[in-house]
């Protein structure tokens, strides 16, 4: 049997594991840490899972490499120059690790996304000997773009930089133009420079669509640096859990809260997250939650928000969505939900008072408004509050628009003018976050839920590149 790579995407996180096999035996390349999908699929295809790699040290998740290892009782390969705390294989360039008589890796350095990046070969037996299928780039070679240089410190960015151009050379010198690439970030992540531009790819594509194999190094290194946005907080937290080992994982169902409990977690200035899509929050919902639907990427906004420890209790439809966000959490190091609920906004409200309902506008309306045309039932707009990142703002913005990006807002939110708050981002899904966390805070508030380029075909005006 050919040498089959299956795909085990984590969308809300961005990121790609892999499991590779002949049909017998399996390689698992960065799995996350909810390790039971990556059990599953070896088990659906009758593999055994023999070795477990690690490209790096994530800083954008916690690995499930090291208890899925000692599970299945394969080897664990982690870099030789990583100082981890746990037992491991360790790995350094140049080496060949036999794993079946048809399969086998090699070790390749590829440092610039961290300093002891390693990318993985993935060689099939054939007639004519040993020949490249791919390569387990990590956060080395992406598609279209290259893994972000500036985890480690901006006092590393410059120097990572240099070293990311050269490693991607050495993989493009390396290998043949038909021999896949097969990255771990890329597909929204943070832990890219820029958004990569395909769903797949091959070291010949890269080399006429990358920039990294097109610009000479100090072009790249300039180009790169001057594209780099901010990144989660909870970063910070990812990295220290991977040296260390993380614990295994507890996705069994968390305390359930009834009404009055959650109005004094509520009163307590706890985090209580509806997970709920934005337009059912907005219809109602209990006053003082945050709206962090499922249907984004809310491990992540949610994980850059809080005070890292701070207690989280979940609201859901279903007892089903709870456990999907007990999943996307643990990814992100928050093991244990504080309590839940399930149900609707009526059954969380201990008495009628606290349910609330956030006013939706789209950018037709905030045209209109802002010519003296303001929609029945809405404020006239005071201010205009944009909460997209840094890098959409320079591209273009709504004119007069205050920029706060969301990151940014809990410990900004008295930097947002008096009056009535119009507050959109690229799509509705931040600016219904924004929008709870402004209500909270006592302020009149519509969430723009509306794709951001449509602003300018509705008459709002515009500045910048928009």
């Amino acid at each position: 049997m050919a040498v089959e790579v299956l795909v085990v995407a984590t969308s809300s996180l961005g990121d790609r594991s892999y499991l590779a096999s002949d049909g017998t035996v399996s390689i698992v390349v960065d799995p996350q840490r909810d390790i039971d999908r990556i059990m599953c699929l070896a088990g659906a295809k009758g593999v055994r899972i023999t070795h477990v790699v690690e490209t790096h040290l994530h800083n954008d998740y916690v690995s499930g490499g090291l208890e899925l290892a000692r599970l299945t009782g394969a080897r664990y390969l982690v870099a030789a120059d990583d100082e981890v705390e746990f037992d491991r294989a360790p790995a350094v360039d140049g080496d060949t690790v036999p794993v079946s008589a048809s399969m086998r890796l090699r070790v390749i350095a590829t440092p610039g996304h961290t300093f002891h990046h390693l990318s993985y070969v993935l060689d099939e037996a054939g007639d004519g000997g040993w020949q490249p299928v791919g390569v387990f780039t990590g956060g080395s070679l992406l598609f279209g773009t290259t893994g972000r240089t500036d985890l480690l410190g901006e006092q590393h960015a410059h120097e990572l930089a240099h070293q990311q151009h050269a490693s991607a050379r050495r993989l493009a010198d390396l290998l043949p133009d038909g021999a896949e690439v097969w990255p771990t970030h890329g597909f929204g992540s943070f832990c890219t420079a820029s958004q990569s531009d395909a769903p797949e790819s091959t070291i010949g594509r890269e080399k006429r669509a990358n920039p990294v194999l097109r610009l000479a190094a100090d072009e790249f290194v300039t180009e790169t640096l001057a594209g780099l946005d901010a990144y989660p907080a909870y970063y910070a937290h990812m990295g220290v859990a991977n040296l260390a080992g993380p614990a295994p994982v507890d996705l069994t169902p968390v305390t359930r809260a009834d009404a009055a409990e959650l109005r004094r977690r509520i009163a307590a200035g706890q985090w209580v997250v509806d997970l709920r899509h934005r337009k059912a929050y907005a219809a109602s919902h209990l006053a003082g939650t945050v709206g962090l639907g499922l249907d984004g990427p809310m491990s992540t906004w949610l994980g850059w928000l809080i005070d890292w420890g701070a207690p989280i209790t979940l609201l859901a439809e279903t007892a089903e969505q709870v456990a999907d966000a007990q999943r996307e959490l643990v990814r992100v190091g928050i093991d244990r939900p504080a309590a839940q609920a399930t149900g609707d906004a009526e059954q969380w409200a201990a008495e009628p008072g606290q349910l609330r309902v956030l006013r939706r506008a789209d950018f037709p309306a905030l045209a209109a408004a802002r010519a003296g045309n303001t929609p029945e039932g809405l404020p006239a707009p005071d201010v205009v509050l944009d909460v997209r990142m840094t890098n959409e703002w320079r591209a273009g913005h709504v004119e007069g628009a205050v920029h706060v990006p969301l990151p940014d807002l809990p410990k900004r939110l008295a930097d947002v003018p008096e009056g009535a708050v119009w507050v959109h981002c690229g799509s509705g899904y931040r600016a219904t976050v924004a929008a709870s966390l402004l209500a909270n805070a006592g302020r009149e508030v519509v969430v723009i839920d509306d794709r951001f380029g449509r602003a300018g075909a509705a008459g709002v005006t515009m500045s910048g590149n928009a």
